[in-house]
Parts: C-alpha cells; sequence; structure tokens
C-alpha cells in the first residue's frame, strides 16, 4: 500500500504552512503536494502557544491562527488545503526515510514515496531526564513545543490557580509563559542557570530592565542555579522543587523550556549535518540534489555574516520555506538566499525585535526607565547587530535596514549619542549612493559603504566600449601594414 506525490513535506509547524502557500502561489497543481505531520491538525503559528492560547480572558484558539496569519497573509485553514488539491496526511509519524530510493515508511505501514523532499521536521523540546533529572512524567511537569502541550498547560494552569509555579529556563518560552501565569494570577519563580534572563541574546542592562518589569509584576528570579528534584505528597500531587544550591521552592506547577534538538534523526547517516542541523546550499537544497530542508533543523549560509548558521526562530522558518519554493519551482530565477537574523518577542505591554549578531562592542542607548531604549553591537568596526523595545514600524524597518548595510563606525561614544537617530538617519538615505555619510552633532563620521552595482554597471559599459573601439583601430592598422 503507497501513495505517490511530486512534492512532500514532512512536518506541519510553521515553515509547512508557508512552503504549502508558496507552493500555491507559484502553480502547483492538484494533486502533487502533500503534508505529512504527526500533530492532527492542519499547520499553524506556534508562537501563539506561548502568548495567545495561554491567556485566562478570550485566549487564541484554532482555527484563528492557522498559517499565514503571522505575516499578515490569508488563513490556511484544512479547506483550503482541500480547495488547492493539497493532501494532509495529518496524526501520522514517519519511522523511515530512504532517500536514495525517495520513500518515506509511516508508522502504519504506508510508503509514500516523491520526486521532491522538504524536510521541515523543526525539534523537540529538551527533556529534564537528559540533564539527569526524573520527573517529567508527572502530571504538573509541562513542556511547550506544540498543540497537545498547550492544551495540557491550560488544563494544568486552570487547576493551579492562585498556587505557585516554578518556570525552569531563563529563555523565549520561560519568558512568555511566566507572563501569561502572572496574567492567569499564578505565583510565578523563575530558575535558570545563568547571571540574566535570554542570556544568548540581551546584554545585562537589557536584561535588568526586563527583570525589573517582571519583578514589578510579582515574578521572582532565582539564578546561578538548576533543578535537581521534585517533592510530592502522599497523593503524588507536586508540593516543591529542589535546587542545586540547596533552595526548595514551593510548587503546584513546573514549566521547563530548556531548550530544543533538531529532528533530524530520520537522516543522519543519509544526509551531511552541520551544527545540530540538516546541512544545505543556498537554495535551501541538502546533500542530496532532491531533499531540501528549512526551518530549525536547516543549518544555512547566512550571507551577511559569511558562515552557516541554524536559526531558531518562527522568521527563519517562514522565510527559508518560501525560499526553498521558490528554488525548486523556478530555480533559474530564484538566488540565495539572504537572510538577516531577526527574532522578536511581545510580552505584557512590551515588545521587541533584535536583527543581526550579538557580538562585539555594545552601545545601548535610549530611556532604560521607561520604555524606549536599544542597543547596536559593533564588531571589528561595523554595525552587525541591533536591538529596540517599544519602537514603531518605522523605527524596527529603519534598525533592519542599517543592520544590513553595516555601516562603519569610528566613534562609539557618538554612537551613544546619536542612538536611535543614527539608524532613522542613516535608514533615510538612497540605496544607489556610493556611500553614506552621517555627521554627529560632535563633528564625527559614520561611514558605510553602498551597494556599487549603478557605477560598476557604468563602468563595465565604458570598458567594453573602449575595448571595441581599440580593436577597431588596430584591425584597420593591421589591414594598412
Amino acid at each position: 500500500m503507497g501513495r505517490a506525490f511530486v512534492y512532500v513535506i514532512l512536518g506541519g509547524g510553521v515553515a509547512a504552512g508557508y512552503a504549502a502557500h508558496e507552493f500555491v502561489k507559484r502553480g502547483v497543481s492538484h494533486g502533487e503536494l502533500c503534508i505529512i505531520s504527526e500533530e492532527p491538525v492542519a499547520p499553524y503559528e506556534r508562537p501563539a502557544l506561548s502568548k495567545g492560547y495561554l491567556l485566562p480572558e478570550d485566549p487564541a484558539r484554532l482555527p484563528a491562527f492557522h498559517c499565514c496569519v503571522g505575516s499578515n497573509e490569508e488563513r490556511l485553514t484544512p479547506k483550503w488545503y482541500k480547495e488547492n488539491g493539497i493532501e494532509l496526511v495529518l496524526g501520522t509519524r514517519v519511522k523511515s526515510a530512504d532517500v536514495r530510493r525517495k520513500t518515506l515508511l509511516t508508522a502504519t505501514g504506508e510508503t509514500i514515496t516523491y520526486k521532491i523532499l522538504i524536510v521541515a521536521t523543526g525539534a523537540r523540546a529538551l527533556k529534564l531526564e537528559e540533564f539527569g533529572v526524573s520527573g517529567s512524567d508527572a502530571e504538573s511537569v509541562c513542556y511547550l513545543r506544540d498543540l497537545a502541550d498547550a492544551n495540557r498547560l491550560v488544563n494544568v494552569m486552570q487547576s493551579s490557580g492562585g498556587g505557585n509555579a516554578v518556570v525552569i529556563g531563563g529563555g523565549y518560552i520561560g519568558m512568555e509563559c511566566a507572563a501569561s501565569l502572572v496574567i492567569g494570577k499564578i505565583n510565578v519563580t523563575m530558575v535558570f542557570p545563568e547571571a540574566h534572563c535570554m542570556a544568548r541574546l540581551f546584554t545585562p542592562k537589557i536584561a535588568s530592565f526586563y527583570e525589573e518589569f517582571y519583578r514589578s509584576k510579582g515574578v521572582k528570579f532565582v539564578k546561578g542555579t538548576v533543578l535537581t528534584s521534585f517533592d510530592f505528597d502522599s497523593n503524588d500531587k507536586m508540593t516543591a522543587v529542589n535546587l542545586r544550591d540547596g533552595t526548595k521552592l514551593p510548587a503546584d506547577m513546573v514549566i521547563v523550556g530548556i531548550g530544543i534538538r533538531p529532528n533530524t534523526s530520520l537522516f543522519e547517516g543519509q544526509l551531511t549535518l552541520e551544527k545540530g542541523g540538516i546541512k544545505v546550499n543556498g537554495q535551501m537544497q541538502s546533500s542530496n540534489s532532491s531533499v531540501y530542508a528549512v526551518g530549525d533543523v536547516a543549518t544555512f549560509p547566512v550571507k551577511i555574516f559569511g558562515e552557516t548558521r541554524r536559526l531558531e526562530h518562527v522568521d527563519s522558518a517562514r522565510k527559508s520555506a518560501r525560499h526553498a519554493v521558490a528554488a525548486i519551482m523556478e530555480p533559474e530565477k530564484t538566488t540565495e538566499f539572504d537572510y538577516l537574523p531577526f527574532f522578536y518577542s511581545r510580552v505584557f505591554t512590551l515588545s521587541w525585535q533584535f536583527y543581526g549578531d550579538s557580538t562585539g562592542d555594545v552601545v545601548h542607548f535610549g530611556d532604560f526607565l521607561g520604555n524606549s531604549f536599544g542597543a547596536y553591537w559593533v564588531n571589528k568596526g561595523h554595525v552587525v547587530g541591533s536591538f529596540l523595545e517599544g519602537g514603531t514600524k518605522e523605527e524596527y524597518e529603519a534598525i533592519a535596514k542599517i543592520t544590513r548595510l553595516k555601516p562603519a563606525i569610528e566613534d562609539l561614544s557618538d554612537l551613544e549619542t546619536q542612538g536611535l537617530g543614527f539608524a532613522l538617519t542613516l535608514s533615510d538615505k538612497p540605496d544607489s549612493s556610493e556611500a553614506v555619510v552621517v555627521s554627529s552633532s560632535s563633528g564625527s563620521t559614520f561611514v558605510t559603504e553602498k551597494p556599487l552595482h549603478v557605477w560598476h554597471a557604468t563602468a563595465g559599459v565604458i570598458l567594453a566600449a573602449s575595448i571595441a573601439a581599440f580593436a577597431y583601430w588596430y584591425g584597420r592598422r593591421r589591414r594598412r601594414w
């Protein structure tokens, strides 16, 4: 028993939905495309699970956040897939893949063949057991990766109203879930081993702002230590958690957000892996020309930094999925993926965006006592990253633009003085100019080298004409000899 398709998307997360949308935009025929997903629902916007889905009042529920509403496009309900001739194979686990034979074997024994495969298997949440701590199977211990996790978490939250929650981890999941717990009137303590929250991205100064804001909402922080065990009463109800530093915290529930691991096991030994993911080129194509990888599972070239990276964020999933489909459907028209790393979050009344890379010297600016501030990262004399809290659409666009431009910085103190104004001024400059020079109030300058394609083209025409003229003159002279 089996089925055959031209294109198969393996995985049913964000990347799968955006890939399907791109296939339809580019004219895929009915019956050519199939999506295989372990989840029982059509692809949806995962960020909703740690935000609106957990709210006690008017929570987000499907079908409201099916792809592609996260980018303000149409909502792809099951009806949309049917109308466009896309086969949804839901609630189905693939237990093996053979990229040489181009086949996938499901847990039910069905063989699905393809001509082109897009791997969008995403990642799984790391479990406490992988760090030597048992107890993940306890009723009040929650993870958050998919819709089933979210439903379970909502039920535990509802039964813990007015109680105590301990959040293990200070990253995205930890910070966003903690906010939802507070809104749900649950007492929250966050525990993580780092010196401050969001340690992979935030500077100590930026982290301090968010930690103080969370404290104002009643959140407590225990830093520099980790969970070691749970306490349960005679009825197997959780009562407390124990930390490595000897602290015991009362707990009715625990949310664990300690990272993810890409789902690559089906392809180990068949595709080239790098940095934890499936290595792909600028077209999102793997070491097997019939297999592409997108989203959290893909390690791809980040052109702006000249190295390969695996990025864990919804924006990368959306855009890499679209690019892969473009490369599959119109390879001769599709250039290499040129992605600017982008991360964002929205909690309480706060909203921040980050672009680029968080390496080098940090220049903070703005009002850290208010709610509008930011930072630039300057590495080897150039801006390589930018962060802004409380910005407008135009301001976020400005920091994104200057991060891609990578302007040269001569004086960090002047950059601090100009702050957001530096990005706004520079982003207003025309793209076609040879260089942009921005003067500061103290007389220092910032220079960004801009694309010289217009001048290169002009110079090329002049050079070609000169060569042709010389060849004509030389030919006439030889005939006279």
